[in-house]
């Protein structure tokens, strides 16, 4: 009997799974390969939403649980975090063997399985590489996960370029999208009527908008700070409707969910706050959504997609490739509302529907997996001189 080659892929957060749920899906329906999932982060915790449940009831058998987070969110708790991680990563891949193991993006989860991987002599194939982010720790993160990997799946050409130019091999940086925009052709799509019974919000009042703001761990202003300022820039628009989703477990995360939950409180009638939506909930509400507000790739990748205006706010996604539907703003009130404002103008709603992905078009999934299925590439790396040509 034909041994199958076992493809482990590690999920940290709710927002990394709605990206990672097409391939795992491609994985476990195709013949050759054996999936494994391996959970950690938020995922396993309460105040984050418990999300690993949304993994099980879309029909996937979690193999691993790792748990790490810690109740503290500064600097130290997520270091400590960290540390946590490699001891629970390092027994889950002892047990589950696989060849090659997968992560996603800059988060410190996606880093500490890639160590733990490098030390077992275990392939790293590495999604979302060569992408910057300056105003986040992530981004040196980010890096660190490509050096650390052997086959990188890159969304556009300019990432490709960037992960060759850090002395990665030619021949296994593949430019294949953004896995993340794979399922917005065939999704089910939630009706306003569907969200509103969900969220026991009326969403027919208008403008919508769909909030996520995470800590910008490398920004010049405190989170706090910067989360004050967004607040009273929404002020400004006392007829919209506005969802919020958490920040992610970053530190100084927990503090803006108290501000957030602080904020719906006195303006529940037309606001609420939401742990996860998942994936399905999640894209049909930005679907819904006049503007996409906040530091989320969400509001630089699905958004453009889907058509959708997006205020980027700050510096966290600084350096990404960004579509004309995406409006810059400062970490100021003013600024903020004066983004939000452009925003909803009929002039660029009008261009919003015209816009252009700048991540693909869908089908990453599928090319990753032919790469997984293919011979993989030696464990032993050598640094591609960049002289030696792209």
């Amino acid at each position: 009997m034909k041994e199958l080659r076992r493809i482990a892929v590690v999920t940290g957060t709710r927002a990394d799974y709605g990206l990672l749920r097409g391939l795992l899906a491609c994985v476990r329906d195709d013949p050759d390969l054996q999936l494994q999932i391996l959970a950690t982060g938020a995922h396993l915790s309460p105040e984050f939403g418990l999300s690993y449940r949304e993994i099980e009831a879309d029909g996937f058998a979690i193999d691993a649980k790792i748990d790490m987070l810690l109740s503290s969110d500064s600097p130290a708790g997520v270091t400590k975090s960290m540390g946590v991680g490699l001891i629970g990563f390092a027994d889950a891949l002892a047990r589950l063997q696989p060849d090659v193991l997968v992560v996603l993006g800059d988060r410190f989860e996606a880093l500490v399985a890639a160590q733990a991987a490098a030390i077992a002599r275990i392939r790293v194939a590495h999604i979302h590489g060569g992408e910057t982010s300056e105003g986040a720790i992530d981004e040196s993160l980010r890096h660190a996960i490509s050096k650390l990997a052997h086959l990188h799946f890159v969304a556009a050409e300019p990432y490709r370029r960037r992960v060759i130019q850090m002395g990665e091999s030619p021949a296994q940086v593949f430019n294949v999208g953004a896995p993340g925009l794979d399922g917005l052709q065939g999704m089910r799509w939630l009706s306003g009527s569907d969200l509103s019974a969900v969220l026991g919000l009326p969403l027919k009042k208008r403008p919508l908008f769909l909030v996520t703001y995470h800590p910008a761990t490398l920004g010049d202003m405190p989170p706090k700070l910067a989360m004050a300022e967004l607040l009273a820039g929404l002020d400004r628009f006392a007829d919209a409707g506005v969802v919020f989703t958490y920040p992610n477990a970053d530190a100084g995360g927990r503090e803006l969910i108290a501000m957030i939950n602080d904020y719906v409180a006195a303006h529940k009638q037309r606001m609420c706050a939401v742990a996860s939506l998942g994936s399905m909930r999640f894209l049909s509400l930005m679907r819904e959504a006049d503007v996409v507000i906040g530091n989320s790739s969400s509001g630089l990748t699905e958004a453009p997609a889907l058509k959708r205006a997006s205020v980027n706010i700050g510096d966290r996604q600084k350096g990404r490739l960004k579509a004309e539907s995406v409006i810059d703003a400062a970490e100021s009130r003013d600024a903020i509302a004066q983004a939000i404002t452009k925003a909803l103008s009929p002039a660029f709603q009008g261009g919003v529907a015209n816009t252009v992905s700048l991540y693909g078009e869908g089908g990453a999934s599928a090319k990753i997996v032919a790469q997984l299925k293919a011979a993989l590439p030696p464990l032993q790396k050598h640094f591609h001189d960049i002289n030696h040509g792209i």
